[in-house]
């Protein structure tokens, strides 16, 4: 099951004192479970984006406590910036990343709000898909008058605050207000061109973005406007919806840049931004260079990239993730100006940097020294796991070369859907592999429970007798995707490449292996397993797919001897 997480990004109204920066950014992190990953201060704007993610509660917890930290800690009554704002935590949106609706989200920010405004007193209003008013989803519109206009906001009954005190008292005068949303994820994305012209740039931009340009008369840049029977500009769109854009010149890069903001990735994505770009840029003449992401980005957005690249190449879109992070990376032009780190960019490998080190993650020869030690584990499990995950990307292999064969440009598709088979069920084993491990520890652990009291004797015996449960249904998993895995193989054994036939063979044997192996231990776990039925049932289906891998391994050499 997908894991739930929420990203926070609180933009906080200070951005020059960074010892009071880093103190409101700290409370986050006293939250387990919610990491910390940007700090983006700007000193002309007296303001700082913070970013954190984690789980939706976690999220909220922490959103709380930095609000209010910076309550205590911001002053609005002195504050000055260039950036519009009303409040010490001006904006707080909730974003989903994985495993939660945008609809799920904003019950997250309702309840933060309502938190907020009851034990800290602080008025605000929600915003975009989070907003309980049609006229409150624009965050301009929330944030009107800024907090020079808030008292007379606060007594205007039509700006009554959905959260919060509706009046403008002493301690309101310190915190101003904040305005709490959930939204899409906002990529904020700059395209490099070789011009320094801000005019050309804005050209390009106005021909992308959602809100396009000024409808005028005659000449299309300083003809008069056109107006519609209410008097307003009539407007030209763009050609990408969701898409915010503008021109400039970067002095640090000397060049000119179209920033982007997209601002819902699952309606225009970053690679399609890009094309366009390219597109309108060579129309007039210009040349797109490469682009620049500001902050973090999905892994999905990156993989998304990849794929729509390797889809016009007319190449396999099963390989592996690192490989089609560097399509991405290279066809965007992400590198353009400087080193892109996948590490660093990528919020779900922001989150796994400072885990513990898993088994998959070992050199061949460190994860042999490991299970050759005197350790209980890795055992014949994960081994076993290990063995299948080497089969199926065998099978891969073949399915990814036979897609690149000369000669073969009409096969690519139907070579690349086996390819991209294979690692989904290369990466369900590898998975598997440090699982098995961790389900055995679940066993230890149960048996270290206390036993002193009757009650805890019950309770001690049914965390043993779950925890077994646990450790046999893991390696019947590998069994069960060891066996699938075999699909693979089979095919490429029938439709690959003819000098591959020994490689996809050897595939089935590590298959075939790993479904033994798991066999054995699905049997030896389930000898401890005092629910007779549940034993029964698992038995019989593990035996049953046992017998019919031992079944295409015997096909298979047939038809070996028979094409060598």
């Amino acid at each position: 099951m997908e894991k739930r997480l929420i990203e926070c990004v609180p933009n906080i109204s200070e951005g020059r004192d960074h010892d009071k920066i880093q103190t409101i950014a700290n409370v986050v992190e006293t939250i387990e479970g919610v990491k910390l990953l940007d700090i983006d201060p700007g000193n002309a704007t007296n303001r700082t984006v913070i970013t954190f993610v984690g789980s939706p509660e976690k999220v909220i917890e922490a959103a709380f406590l930095l609000i209010k930290k910076a309550a205590e800690l911001i002053d609005m009554s002195k504050h000055s910036g260039e950036h519009p704002r009303f409040g010490a935590t001006d904006v707080c949106p909730l974003v989903p990343i994985s495993g939660i609706s945008l609809e799920e989200t904003a019950v997250y920010a309702h309840q933060l709000g309502e938190r907020v405004g009851k034990e800290l007193g602080i008025p605000g209003y929600f915003y975009e898909n989070a907003a309980k008013k049609e006229e409150r989803v624009n965050l301009a519109h929330c944030r009107s008058g800024e907090y020079e206009g808030l008292k007379e906001k606060l007594n205007n009954p039509e700006w009554a605050p959905d959260f919060g005190p509706a009046e403008y008292n002493t301690s309101v005068a310190k915190s101003g207000a904040i305005a709490i949303s959930a939204r899409d994820f906002l990529i904020a994305y700059n395209v490099n061109l070789n011009t320094t012209s801000t005019r050309r740039a804005n050209a390009i931009a106005f021909d992308i973005r959602e809100a396009g340009r000024v409808k005028r008369e005659g000449n299309p840049a300083t003809g008069k406007k056109v107006l519609d029977s209410k008097g307003e500009p009539v407007r030209i769109p763009g050609k990408l919806k969701a898409v915010k854009g503008i021109g400039w010149y970067i002095e640090e890069y000397g060049i000119a840049q179209i920033s982007y903001n997209l601002t819902n990735i699952s309606i225009t994505s970053m690679h399609e931004a890009f094309d366009a770009t390219c597109t309108s840029a060579d129309e007039r003449g210009l040349r797109v260079t490469g682009s620049e992401l500001i902050g973090l980005i999905p892994l999905k957005a990156m993989l998304d990239a990849a794929d729509y690249y390797l889809i016009k190449q007319e190449r396999s879109l099963g390989i592996s993730e690192s490989e089609k992070i560097k399509i991405a990376i290279k066809s965007l032009g992400l590198d353009d100006l400087k080193p892109f780190n996948p590490q660093e960019k990528i919020i779900e490998y922001q989150l796994a940097s400072g885990q513990a080190a898993k088994l998959i993650d070992l050199t061949a020869k460190d994860l042999a020294e490991e299970t050759a030690s005197e350790s209980m584990a890795p055992g014949g499990g994960s081994i076993s796991a290990y063995v299948g995950a080497l089969g199926v990307s065998l099978g891969t292999m073949v399915a990814n070369l036979s897609a690149h064969k000369p000669g073969w440009d009409a096969k690519w598709e139907n070579f690349s859907d086996w390819a991209v088979k294979g690692q989904a069920y290369k990466d369900k084993l590898l998975y598997l592999v440090d699982e098995d491990t961790n389900s055995f520890n679940k066993i230890i652990e149960s048996f270290r429970l206390a036993k002193g009291t009757e009650e805890e004797k019950i309770i001690r015996k049914e965390a043993i007798q779950s925890a077994t449960k646990y450790a046999t249904e893991i390696p019947f998993q590998v069994m069960e995707t060891a066996y699938a895995s075999m699909e693979v193989m089979q095919a490429m054994i029938k439709e690959g490449l003819a000098n591959s036939l020994s490689d996809a063979a050897v595939g089935i044997l590590c298959a075939r292996t790993a479904v033994v192996g798991a066999y054995f231990n699905v049997r030896i776990n389930a000898r401890d397993i005092t629910d007779q039925a549940y034993v029964e049932a698992i038995l019989d289906k593990a035996k049953n797919i046992f017998e019919a891998s031992l079944k295409i391994e015997e096909e298979m050499m047939q038809t070996i001897d028979s094409k060598m």
